[in-house]
């Protein structure tokens, strides 16, 4: 824990309230606190190149790569994460300070925004989110790529890991996935490397990377996006694709949504892009079809490999639901992924 700050802009904090929910197989991120001071609340992130974690959530060096430790820094420091989706209203908390520490890792402050975050989020908010998100998406079709912008993400991110001897048929799997969507699944995995390809020939945009509820907080009406650490060049409607399914995995919203939240995003989505412009409908849902079956393209082999070896499936930092009740919500969000590959391979 990060005991210590040099640059707090709230003088010397007097309560460290709890760590914030995150990804803490992350080697990128020492910790995330909201703290309180003289000078009031702040969030600090502490972003290091070398922290604890997971193998497979490696930090890197490379400004390109997708799990670059310094991105964030500088989408703060920089202004792009304040000037990205101001033209439609999406917002970003504000930097307060920033600053190196000794070890070379820094230290990240930024406004404590307060409001209804993303897991609580009702279908009109979602669904303005994203018809503002398509606005935002099809302006940035000409802006030029930073240099710790990530590129080719989804096929660094999706495509770092692999399993051999997947037990597609684990009793388990079959008595919660018919055999349709275990073949699905399968295609889908063994086709990941189509799926990276179709996603990054279809139209592309300077992409967030990373939206889903626990990034999203709606204050005074208008959505705040958090955690700037992935964003870089990707597919018209690889966002949307990763807010529709991520909006259910982990059970932060009743999958019985799942069917209306695809429809009523995608049609926002596609209207935000075609006022501010750009009317490529079938590219666009192509490219959903593409960058969501290939973003989870893992998953479903994670959890049987992990099934078979004895742990738990749920996300260790999101989830406390039984390996049962996963399979069973998860279901039909794999079928969802499943007829997305059948577009965008197929079609």
């Amino acid at each position: 824990m990060l005991s210590d700050p040099l640059h707090s802009p709230i003088g010397t904090p007097v309560h460290w309230n709890t760590k914030l929910q995150h990804n803490t197989g992350n080697q990128a991120t020492g910790g995330i606190w909201r703290l309180s001071g003289p000078g009031g609340d702040a969030i600090l992130k502490h972003l290091t190149p070398r922290g604890d974690g997971h193998a497979h959530w490696a930090a890197s060096d490379d400004p390109r790569h997708w799990n670059s430790w310094q991105r964030e820094y500088l989408a703060y420091t920089t202004g792009f994460a304040a000037a990205y989706g101001a033209a439609a209203g999406i917002g970003a908390p504000a930097l307060l300070a920033a600053g190196e520490r000794p070890d070379g890792s820094r230290e990240l402050w930024l406004e404590a925004v307060d409001g209804v975050h993303g897991r609580h989020w009702t279908l009109p908010i979602l669904t303005d989110f994203a018809h503002r998100l398509g606005s935002v998406q099809a302006r940035h079709r000409d802006s030029p790529e930073q240099p710790w912008h990530s590129r080719r993400f989804l096929r660094q991110y999706a495509g770092r890991r692999d399993f051999h001897d997947i037990p597609w048929n684990h009793p388990t799997a079959a008595a919660h996935w018919p055999a349709e969507t275990r073949e699905g699944l399968r295609r889908i995995w063994e086709h990941r490397t189509d799926l990276f390809t179709i996603a990054e020939t279809l139209p592309q945009t300077i992409c967030h990377l990373d939206v889903w509820p626990m990034n999203l907080i709606q204050r005074d009406g208008e959505p705040v996006l958090l955690d700037w650490s992935f964003t870089g060049r990707g597919a018209i409607g690889e966002d949307l694709a990763n807010l529709i399914a991520d909006t259910f995995f982990d059970g932060l919203q009743p999958v019985e949504r799942l069917a209306e939240t695809e429809t009523a995003l995608t049609d926002a989505y596609l209207t935000g892009l075609a006022e501010a412009g750009h009317r490529a409908e079938a590219a666009t849902r192509k490219a959903i079809a593409a960058t969501g079956a290939a973003k989870y393209c893992w998953l479903a082999p994670a959890m049987l490999t992990g099934l078979a070896a004895g742990r738990p499936v749920a996300s260790a930092d999101y989830d406390t639901a039984e390996d049962h009740e996963v399979f069973t919500r998860r279901r039909p969000i794999f079928d969802m992924l499943v007829r997305w590959a059948h577009t965008a391979l197929d079609t």
